[in-house]
């Protein structure tokens, strides 16, 4: 089993992959699909209704906008995140949609319908129909947001199948045990199975525009200000927390690379709540982590570079794989620790390994991460990735840190597998009442008055 780095590490925006990236994928394909069928200049009507999780936080997800923005031709990789919010109320207002931006259709406010308490074979679940003539939809699917913005279509799973590769790899053992008999390391792994999917030239400037776009989302996001969208009215801190670090940095020239980490983190999440330009790493929920353990690196870390940067997201890709064949990285499967747990196993294993870990000292790195995170719920408050979401990342950024020097202070050798704690973590999700999984119906969305 192998996942591309490119597919884990897929340009979006925020501030869900789940319920903003996989349901504007999911309008689009379907689009798509009247397309080619020739039954989009037919269609007078077109509808979506959101089940499960979809219908419980969609709204503070800004699903309906990501439906409609799909349905009118728009790509979360390449579309401007602007034309996506309000998308809804625009069409609503016009009471028209202009489907892949040509045909137009009647459209009414309640086209896009939530029915929470309906749920399908998996909990982010949507089915778009259109309807040409008579009561009955011409065409109808439904799709599924897997995690990550991935998307299946029902009765298309046999479809979603990984693209065979020369090194695959079931589990953590498995790709161990790759790298002892042929001596190479976990991120070698990830770029032999890369090239055989793309030229080598196209992997590393792939890699280098992933990093490009998380950085530059940090940067974004320790420069602006103000309020986050939403009912919750949460400032954004980032900006504050970067003037007082070059503040004391020019006051005495102390470095403070803890919290230039934890910066960093906020900045990413505070981005992606704002709806801004973000990468799935490996969901929208969990993006600040991965790219501020790699800034932190860049930053702070002697001997830094481009290279090492391709190498930690090469290592974090192939740990990332683990998670997504062996258990789920989305938060309506497996609570927050599909999630947030996923990334900073991620982070940590290609810290360790570009701070000279060994391939066991990476799989040991990424088993403490996800350790510490078992059992993590997802409780959004309002059903906003805002809070706790935002603070979460900057914790888990640091604990992915801490967890690298951990296992770069011993030689590998450790109790627990990987392979253990990511079962545990599927278990655990199975286990986890639906209200902890993304719905807000429990935990902290309850008990936090929304003010």
């Amino acid at each position: 089993m192998y996942v591309s780095a490119f597919d884990l590490f897929s340009i979006g925006i925020g501030p869900s992959s789940s319920h903003t990236v996989g349901p504007m994928r999911a309008a689009l394909d379907f689009a798509r699909v009247l397309e080619t069928a020739g039954a989009l200049p037919r269609v007078r009507r077109i509808g979506c209704t959101l089940y499960g999780s979809l219908g419980s936080t969609g709204l503070g997800h800004g699903t309906p906008d990501a439906v409609v923005a799909g349905l009118q031709g728009l790509e979360p990789t390449t579309c401007d995140p602007d034309e996506v919010r309000g998308a809804w109320d625009a069409a609503s207002g016009a009471r028209r949609i202009a489907l892949l931006g040509r045909h137009a259709v009647d459209f009414e406010r309640d086209d896009v319908a939530l029915e929470p308490r309906t749920r399908l074979q998996h909990p982010n679940a949507l089915t778009l129909a259109a309807w040409t003539a008579g009561p009955v939809p011409a065409v109808e699917h439904t799709y599924f947001s897997v995690g990550g913005g991935f998307i299946q279509r029902e009765g298309d799973e046999a479809a979603a199948e990984e693209a065979a590769v020369p090194l695959g790899y079931r589990d953590a053992a498995e790709l161990l045990a790759i790298c002892d008999a042929r001596g190479l390391t976990i991120d070698q792994v990830a770029r032999v199975n890369e090239e055989a999917l793309r030229p080598a030239g196209e992997v590393d400037a792939e890699l280098d525009r992933i990093w490009a776009v998380m950085d530059d989302c940090i940067s974004a996001g320790l420069s602006a200000d103000g309020i986050l969208p939403g009912v919750l009215k949460v400032p954004r801190r980032a900006a504050r927390v970067r003037a007082r670090l070059e503040n004391a940095e020019g006051d005495d020239g102390r470095s403070l690379p803890g919290e230039w980490l934890l910066a960093f983190a906020l900045a990413v999440n505070e981005q992606n709540a704002a709806g801004g330009r973000v990468v799935t790493a490996p969901t929208n929920g969990a993006a600040g982590i991965i790219p501020a353990v790699g800034a932190y690196y860049r930053r702070f870390i002697g001997g830094a570079s481009a290279s090492g940067i391709r190498r930690y997201l090469l290592t974090a890709a192939a740990i990332g794989s683990l998670f997504t064949a062996n258990a789920s990285i989305s938060g309506a499967v497996g609570g927050c620790q599909a999630e947030v747990g996923s990334a900073c196993a991620m982070a940590a294993g290609g810290l360790c390994a570009v701070l000279g870990g060994t391939p066991h000292q990476v799989e040991n790195a990424a088993e403490i991460a996800m350790e510490h995170h078992l059992g993590l719920t997802c409780d959004p408050v309002a059903g906003l990735v805002q809070v706790p979401c935002i603070e979460r990342n900057a914790i888990a950024s640091s604990t992915a840190v801490t967890a690298a020097r951990l296992s770069l202070n011993g030689d590998g050798t450790h109790l627990v597998s990987l392979d253990t704690v990511i079962e545990t973590m599927r278990q655990t999700g199975i286990d986890m009442s639906t209200k902890y999984k993304e719905t807000s119906e429990g935990g902290l969305a309850v008990n936090v008055i929304e003010c």
